[in-house]
Formats: structure tokens, C-alpha cells, sequence
């Protein structure tokens, strides 16, 4: 049976309170590997993701930039955007294509990012680490330092992927969890979970209802 994560009104309530309030939106980066290996999941995976964006970013306090990496050597960002139409329009035009994985570029371009304007959170969502994980946590390392937590939902249980992404969430001062098909109720209710925290900090989280998400990112934040 397919666990139930009902924070669905907690957090519409709450950012509905954000949204009152005249405020400068705070940004989230939300990036995905849209490489082969994740195409037998890929619609379902997008189904919850897009539900994410409609019940976060319509209701103010969070501005979203869509990130993915495919094929050779293809790297996208999109426009932020603050309100959930062009986002879902940007997202619903992925689709897989083989080729490696490119991590790095994905932290390297929230660094730039956050130079430019403060980034609140990073979100990962990808299945295999095939790079050096040396670079990749050096990076993450830094991104600690300039407050950006990486959140890391790795969909499956490969080994290399789970030693390397987890300590990228440590290191950042984010948090890491997995997923499958069996459990996509839970990736969306990670996805609203770190949203909420984008927009309104730890102490918004703190504010909703626990559930099995919430507790398991809070229990990882470091800041």
C-alpha cells in the first residue's frame, strides 16, 4: 500500500499566509537527470512533480528555476518563474535522452546563481552519480558554506549513487532520501516539504503538521 502524506492543506494554508505578505520571492532550483536510465519512471516521476508546482508556486513567497541535464553534453535552466504556467509548460517539454550524468554542472551553476541573487535551496532528483565524487562534494562543500542546502532524492537503491548523493546533501547542510514507484506519494510530499522550507525557513517547516517527510528532512537540516 502506497503511503499517504496529507500536508496538503497545512501547506497551502501557510503559504497562503506568505502570499498576504508583501515580500521579494526567495528561489529554489529544481533539477533533474533527464538521462535514459529514468525513462520507465519518467511520467509518473513528473506527474507528482508538476503537482508540487501548482500547490507551491501560485501562492507567492517562491520564485522557481527549472534545471536538467541529457543526452551529450546538454545542459538546461530555464527563467525563474513565479507562478506555476510557464514553469509547467517548461517542464512537461522534457523528455530522456541518453548520455552521463552532469552533477557538477548542476552545482556549479546554483553557485553561479546564488552569486547573482541568493539561492534558499537546491532540490536533485536523479538515479546515478557517474562522476568524480571528489569534485562533486568539493562543490557541495561550498555551497554549505554559502547557506544553500541541496536536498537529494535519489529514485532507486544504487549503492554509488546513494554514498555520493547523501554525503552532497550533508556537506551542503541539506538532506537526502529515496524513491521508487511504490513510494511517489512521498517524493511529492519531499518536493511541497523543501518548498515550503525554501519559502519560509526551517521554522515554517517546524510550523506544519510532521509526517514521515517533514521529520526526515528536519532531522537532517543543519541550518
Amino acid at each position: 500500500m502506497v503511503e499517504k502524506y496529507p500536508i496538503k492543506n497545512e501547506v497551502s494554508q501557510f503559504l497562503a499566509e506568505i502570499a498576504a505578505t508583501p515580500l521579494i520571492h526567495n528561489r529554489l532550483i529544481f533539477s533533474m537527470d533527464a538521462t535514459a536510465s529514468r525513462s520507465p519512471t519518467w511520467d509518473r516521476a513528473s506527474h507528482y512533480q508538476a503537482q508540487m508546482f501548482e500547490e507551491t508556486v501560485n501562492l507567492g513567497g517562491l520564485a522557481i528555476q527549472l534545471c536538467y541535464y541529457r543526452g551529450f553534453n546538454q545542459f538546461y535552466s530555464s527563467a525563474w518563474h513565479n507562478n506555476a504556467k510557464g514553469l509547467l509548460e517548461d517542464m512537461l517539454k522534457v523528455s530522456c535522452l541518453g548520455g552521463h550524468t552532469q552533477i557538477k554542472k548542476v552545482l556549479n551553476h546554483t553557485l553561479t546563481e546564488n552569486l547573482k541573487n541568493r539561492v534558499r535551496a537546491l532540490i536533485f532528483i536523479g538515479d546515478a552519480v557517474e562522476e568524480d565524487p571528489d569534485e562533486l562534494c568539493h562543490l557541495a562543500g561550498k555551497l554549505g558554506l554559502m547557506k544553500v542546502p541541496v536536498f537529494a532524492f535519489q529514485e532507486g537503491q544504487d549503492v554509488r549513487a546513494k554514498n555520493i548523493l547523501s554525503q552532497i546533501a550533508t556537506l551542503s547542510g541539506g538532506a537526502y532520501s529515496t524513491f521508487d514507484l511504490g513510494s511517489a506519494a512521498h517524493l511529492k510530499s519531499l518536493l511541497t516539504a523543501v518548498a515550503v522550507y525554501a519559502a519560509g525557513g526551517k521554522k515554517a517547516l517546524e510550523q506544519l503538521k510532521s509526517n514521515k517527510s517533514i521529520a526526515l528532512i528536519n532531522k537532517q537540516l543543519t541550518g
